[in-house]
């Protein structure tokens, strides 16, 4: 039934952020009538969990101990009328990761519902809408259940609280204790629980008895939360291993491997290591997968395994059937047992082959126009995005003729070496690179899915700015050392800029570096000036604003021109969804 009344922050989505924030923290006000409980009435209000960037400072400075951030997520999870037991009913496959965990979840839930069952999917971030994190049978949930089981829980939580109690939860709290409402009430067979950040602390790892869990590749990320070692990561990855549970790995570094074997026999978890995708073929016959690139090889692994044991501890139908094995010596000597490889069923074999996950190694062809969309945003991760689009890239050029124009579309958020990740798509050999933030469209237009107020404009737009200067720096040394490079352009004194110019300038400087290089305040011009209006999604933006810079001048001229543009864009999932709400139109309705 629907609320009669609409709490403050819905009221408040009305108005600019820094207003309702501030009104937020310093009055209390009654709540208004509520006149329509519809799907963006209850994104807004859910937008309004979100931190703003400066608070967010204050919150990280002021960090609780994380075992009381997971009592306080099972208090939460009590006011909205569940207990931690009710999620035992839920037979949850626990993956987390540094890289590769969505891909891996994403295998493990299609095989699994190619079995018949109905499967539950929590993962994050969406891309588009947020309706993304929560899926039934791969699908996102629709608009008007969503709606439902967001105003159960948010009115529930609003009932509950009392002054001793923080009013509601933060954003990906809240997501998650919605997701477990919906997976309860909509009686789904299994949930596939993808970690939001690390492991033993993360809100997710209130559950008790998961089914089997999964560790993908590790690497160096979210520092300022997990530690500034992979061995500290590994540490806090193992955190979801429970005691009985089994639990599977990737082949990993001999460090981190360790922490992870010493963290499952403290809790009493037994850990595998899975074999490589090859031992679950057959003689003469690859295995298929719906995901690109090499290093999806050892995400479908891990999902075989995980699907695998969760059918056999089930008792289930669907899983693969013994291998006679071969007799050769391991290449490694690994420190955990080696997971048997088995021979897949046909349900594993196509799940794994029709298994969709937006954003990552994906491709969308436009006529003259090729998109490679890719979140990766790591070292290791932007490394395999570089083996795959040089591979898929090279192979378009091969079968095509005339022409190539290539473009980097780049965006990286947080505390990442973004340096060191431009460095690494150097070989790549773009044309052109363009740096814009994670915003769609600049007038605003947009959905609010995709709205983040834990950044503010002016820290997004310097980054890029930042991201830009790093990259002519890389090129400027990479031409120093190659004497057979072309030169690069002189910098271009900027002059009488229109004030609707997509084109930014250093808040330090009225000069704008240029080694092929340009900024835009948001993705829909960057796309608008990489497409050159032969994206029909995209009108051409209007080149006399160009006029006074010789880079976006004559790179109109040439992608105009090019019988073929591929554009990488990569650096952040927030940058692939902004991109894909605009490129494929579809994903917003």
């Amino acid at each position: 039934m629907a609320p009669r009344y609409r709490p403050l922050h819905a009221v408040l989505r009305l108005l600019p952020y820094e207003c309702g924030a501030s009104l937020c923290r310093g009055f209390s006000v009654q709540a208004v009538p509520a006149v329509r409980m519809e799907y963006q009435d209850a994104i807004r209000t859910l937008n309004t969990l979100q931190t703003n960037a400066s608070y967010l400072d204050q919150v990280k400075k002021q960090r609780s101990d994380p075992q009381e951030q997971l009592a306080a997520m099972r208090g939460f999870l009590e006011r909205s009328g569940l207990a931690v037991e009710d999620l035992d009913q839920l037979n949850i496959i626990h993956v987390t990761g540094t890289k590769g965990k969505g891909s891996t979840c994403a295998f493990t839930e299609h095989i699994l519902r190619n079995c018949g069952l109905k499967t539950g999917f929590y993962s994050s971030p969406h891309l588009v809408q947020v309706r993304e994190r929560i899926r039934i049978n791969g699908q996102p949930i629709g608009k008007e259940l969503f709606s439902k089981y967001f105003w159960q829980v948010y009115n529930r939580l609003e009932e509950t609280k009392n002054d001793d109690l923080c009013s509601m939860p933060a954003y990906f709290r809240f997501l998650t204790i919605m997701a477990f409402h919906v997976f309860l009430q909509e009686k789904v067979d299994l949930a596939v629980l993808e970690v939001g950040i690390g492991g033993a602390y993360d809100c997710t790892n209130i559950i008790r008895k998961p089914i089997v869990c999964g560790i993908s590749s590790l690497g160096i990320d979210h520092t300022a939360i997990l530690g500034d070692t992979i061995e500290k990561i590994a540490w806090q990855k193992g955190g979801i291993f429970k005691s009985g549970v089994p639990a599977f790995t990737v082949p990993q570094p001999a460090s981190p491997l360790q922490v992870l074997k010493n963290r499952a026999q403290e809790i009493g978890c037994p850990l595998y290591v899975c074999a490589e995708m090859e031992e679950y073929e057959e003689e003469g016959k690859s295995l298929h997968l719906g995901l690109a690139g090499d290093h999806q090889k050892s995400n479908a692994s891990l999902a075989l395994q995980l699907a695998q044991m969760w059918l056999q501890q089930r008792r289930c139908q669907g899983f693969g059937e013994p291998k006679i094995p071969i007799q050769k010596l391991p290449l490694v000597k690994w420190p955990l047992p080696l997971a048997s490889a088995f021979r897949p069923s046909l349900p594993m074999v196509k799940g794994l082959q029709d298994t969709i996950w937006l954003g990552r190694t994906q491709v969308l062809q436009r006529g003259p126009i090729s998109y490679y969309i890719d979140g990766a945003h790591t070292n290791s991760s932007v490394k395999a995005c570089v083996r795959w689009f040089q591979q898929v890239a090279l192979n378009e050029e091969k079968a095509g003729t005339g022409s190539v124009v290539r473009v980097l579309l780049f965006n990286a958020t947080g505390e990442r070496d973004t340096a060191a990740l431009l460095k690494l798509l150097q070989p790549c050999h773009f044309d052109y690179a363009i740096f814009c933030p994670n915003i769609s469209e600049v007038s605003g237009v947009g959905i609010a899915d995709q709205q983040n107020y834990n950044v503010t404009l002016e820290n997004v737009l310097t980054r890029c700015l930042e991201n830009q200067k790093k990259w002519n720096m890389l090129m400027e040394e990479r031409s120093c050392s190659d004497p057979w490079a072309s030169p690069l352009p002189v910098d271009t004194l900027i002059k009488d800029s229109p004030c609707n110019s997509p084109l930014l300038l250093s808040p330090s400087s009225d000069r704008l570096l240029n080694c092929n290089s340009l900024v835009f305040p948001c993705i829909s011009h960057a796309l608008q000036w990489a497409t050159q209006g032969r994206d029909p999604n995209f009108h051409c933006l209007d080149n006399n604003l160009f006029h006074h810079h010789p880079v976006a001048s004559s790179g109109s001229v040439l992608l105009r021109e090019a019988a073929h543009i591929q554009i990488l864009i990569t650096g952040s999932l927030h940058l692939v969804g902004g991109a894909l709400k605009l490129i494929d139109q579809s994903l917003a309705q």
